[in-house]
């Protein structure tokens, strides 16, 4: 049954705590799960399904996660002034499960693949579904964030505060599960092939099974629906704040001309409609916003361990002995060092720092974290120049690549004007070229052909077919492109036809003197069979992340690395990773405390809602640098972030040095009194009211964690 906040004879209870808040917890561990399964896949879909390139992935992945930040704010004015919490959560988590459905039904290629060869033909489509998923999603977590696990809240009574506490420590408990298992798993179902047609890399379940999630977060909501306490709408907070604010620079608009006194400050222009307690309440909390003017930079940072991270660690090798990492599963280090690290700070570190005998105040220490943070962009662009070294150049847009590939046996002189003549073995590596007109002649021949190069995109030509396909050459045929994965494709040199097949690809009968298409293939190892009807071998190789081979197929088989495989290990991630997270462990959670113990009682949710502004701006400011910046070089760009954050640092430390500590509870003590005083006591109260000052109590931050 449901009953109202304080009658106790409703509410069904099992071992000291009401049976509702197993059916929130479980609710809150599927929802979290569901948002950070899609979440750690998104930059990658982007990348590989919708074919964009890194900056536009990463500006679209930040834009959604920025919007993330922003919807809590309208979700709390919902429900607290309309609907309230219970409805709130219901109505979001409805319009969250259709969206994440959404979001896997625009992962599916087969839709839109007409000529069944695994990439859509009609792009715009998929696009403009998964943008409608995204909004929908943004909708739906943004809206129950600040409702869930206040709503927790209301099922305890006020003398169940042991339990409350509890419920609050397994509450963020699932927040982290819910992130680690996701990320691990997702990756994993996004690594697999799926299809109808073709097997492609299988988004719509790295997308589905989040899906489901959410749906059985939903169901298991509802269920527990009869067994809740649902408190009625209120009013809420941060309008009342914003209409008071308002209402002060309106007045003292109003009064600009110097013929009006001033006041000591400009919220005291609405003392003529608002309570001089509101007016001194929003003061406090303003002075706390001001401090948080600088703190965006960091989420600009920290938020792109989903982004730029994940697409470095596309460009690394995953094969740690063990285990193979996938580039998106690196993401779970984060859960796993933040449940590792807010203990030992909490129970080692902290305490041996005061035991020196300095003071490692709040404010102190947020600009530590800042500065983690900082390192660890230092640490990934140090990263990044080792895998720049082993990189293959591509061509820019102004330039075309060619390969020479010989399928004779002989070896064969090519001459290409202004380079000099290349005696051909198997191949050669790839030829600049600034035109896309050149001129191609043989040692065998007396004839030069003309071909045209596409710019910004890398081809193969094979000379020795000019005397058995001259109209199929000109037609382009033998001038195909190579599109960047991790590919392999079979050149047949022989006189028969031959089929090549293995587990992960059928490439089907190859034509004399023709070649495959080219095929995605996981890492690891694998064992082609090839058979031209009357004779068959089996041949293995060890395929690496990120390379692209051309196997060819004469009498002596010869196997050519178009793109040499990753080489630079994924291990490298961890230090930026572990600076990331323990300057978050440092910044978030001790900025949570400080917020808190900076706010009066009822002024809480302003502050939290403006700290979830913080994260959305951060994320803004990395859209506009990537679409505004367009750094060619990432370690350049890395360096640009941590240079900035720094700036920012120094700036943060200069603002809190000049911060004086409050207690909102003393102050707001004062002017209840004041109230009550006679006029000659009022007045030695305001005398003194500015020099109530102290020091922030320890707080258990431990219980407080969240995952941000």
């Amino acid at each position: 049954m449901a009953g109202k906040k304080g009658e106790s004879s409703g509410v069904v209870e099992c071992c000291g705590y009401p049976v509702s808040i197993f059916f929130i917890v479980v609710n809150e561990f599927c929802e979290r799960f569901s948002y950070y399964g899609m979440r750690a896949v998104l930059v990658l879909y982007f990348k590989y399904f919708l074919l964009w390139d890194e900056d536009l992935a990463t500006s679209i992945y930040h834009a959604f996660v920025a919007l993330c930040y922003l919807t809590p704010i309208l979700g709390a004015i919902v429900a607290d002034s309309w609907l309230g919490k219970f409805r709130t959560i219901i109505y979001l988590s409805i319009v969250y499960a259709i969206g994440q459905i959404v979001m896997a039904v625009s992962a599916i290629h087969d839709i839109t693949d007409t000529d069944r060869n695994g990439t859509p033909d009609n792009m715009t489509f998929h696009v403009a579904l998964s943008m409608l998923g995204l909004v929908l999603i943004a909708l739906g977590t943004g809206g129950i964030k600040p409702c869930v696990s206040a709503f927790g809240g209301d099922q305890f009574e006020e003398h169940q505060t042991t339990q409350r506490s509890t419920f609050f420590s397994v509450f963020y408990l699932c927040i982290n599960a819910g992130s680690l298992l996701s990320t691990i798993i997702t990756p994993i179902l996004r690594s697999k092939e799926c299809g109808i047609h073709s097997q492609e890399q299988c988004y719509p379940l790295a997308f589905g099974v989040p899906a489901v999630l959410m749906v059985i977060s939903l169901v298991v909501f509802i269920a527990g629906s009869g067994m809740y306490v649902k408190a009625a709408p209120q009013g809420n907070i941060i309008l009342q704040v914003c209409k008071c604010i308002g209402f002060a620079i309106k007045n003292r608009f109003k009064h600009r001309s110097s013929k009006y006194p001033k006041r000591e400050h400009w919220m005291d222009w609405a003392s003529e409609k608002y309570d001089k307690l509101l007016i001194v309440q929003i003061k406090m909390v303003l002075k706390v916003l001001f401090l948080y003017i600088p703190l965006p930079m960091f989420w600009t940072l920290f938020d792109q361990k989903g982004s730029r991270w994940t697409l470095q660690a596309t460009t690394m090798d995953g094969d740690i002995g063990l285990i193979v990492l996938q580039p998106d599963q690196m993401q779970t280090v984060n859960p796993i060092l933040i449940l590792t690290l807010v203990p030992i700070m909490d129970r080692i570190v902290y305490p041996l720092i005061k035991k020196c005998g300095f003071n490692f105040s709040p404010l102190k220490r947020m600009t530590v974290g800042m500065f983690l943070a900082a390192m660890a962009f230092v640490a990934a662009a140090l990263v990044q120049l080792q895998i720049d070294k082993t990189l293959p150049v591509f061509p820019s847009s102004s330039q075309a690549q060619l390969n020479l590939l010989n399928i004779a046996e002989s070896g064969v002189t090519v001459t290409i004007p202004p380079n000099e003549p290349v005696v051909l073995g198997a191949s050669e590596d790839y030829i600049m070229f600034e035109t896309d007109t050149i001129e191609v002649s043989l040692n065998t021949t007396s004839e030069a052909r003309r071909f045209t190069l596409t710019k910004e995109m890398r081809q193969t030509l094979c000379p020795n077919l000019w005397p058995v396909l001259y109209i199929a050459f000109m037609c382009g045929i033998v001038l195909f492109t190579v599109h960047i994965s991790y590919l392999s494709r079979f050149v047949n040199a022989l006189s028969t036809p031959v089929n090549v097949s293995t587990k992960a690809a059928n490439y089907e009968t190859i034509s004399p003197l023709l070649f495959s298409n080219y095929s995605l293939i996981p890492q690891g190892k694998h064992t082609f069979n090839i058979t031209n009807g009357v004779q068959k071998c089996e041949y293995t190789k060890i395929l690496g992340y990120g390379a692209a081979y051309t196997i060819l197929l004469p009498s002596n088989l010869i196997w050519d690395d178009e793109i040499q495989p990753n080489s630079v290990s994924i291990a490298l991630q961890i230090p930026q990773y572990f600076l990331i997270t323990a300057g978050e462990v440092v910044f978030s959670v001790t900025g949570l405390e400080f917020s808190y113990s900076q706010a009066p009682s009822n002024m809480k949710a302003v502050l939290q809602a403006g700290w979830l502004f913080t994260v959305a701006v951060g994320n803004f400011i990395v859209l506009i640098v990537a679409e505004l910046a367009k750094i060619p070089q990432k370690w350049a760009e890395y360096l640009l972030f941590a240079c900035l954050l720094v700036a920012v640092c120094v700036i943060f430390s200069i603002m809190a040095y000049f911060y004086t500590y409050m207690d909102p509870a003393a102050i707001e003590a004062q002017y209840r009194e004041e109230k009550e005083l006679e006029p000659e006591e009022k007045e030695q109260l305001e005398m003194t009211k500015d020099q109530v000052v102290n020091t922030t109590e320890d707080v258990d931050v431990f219980s407080r964690r969240t995952k941000m």
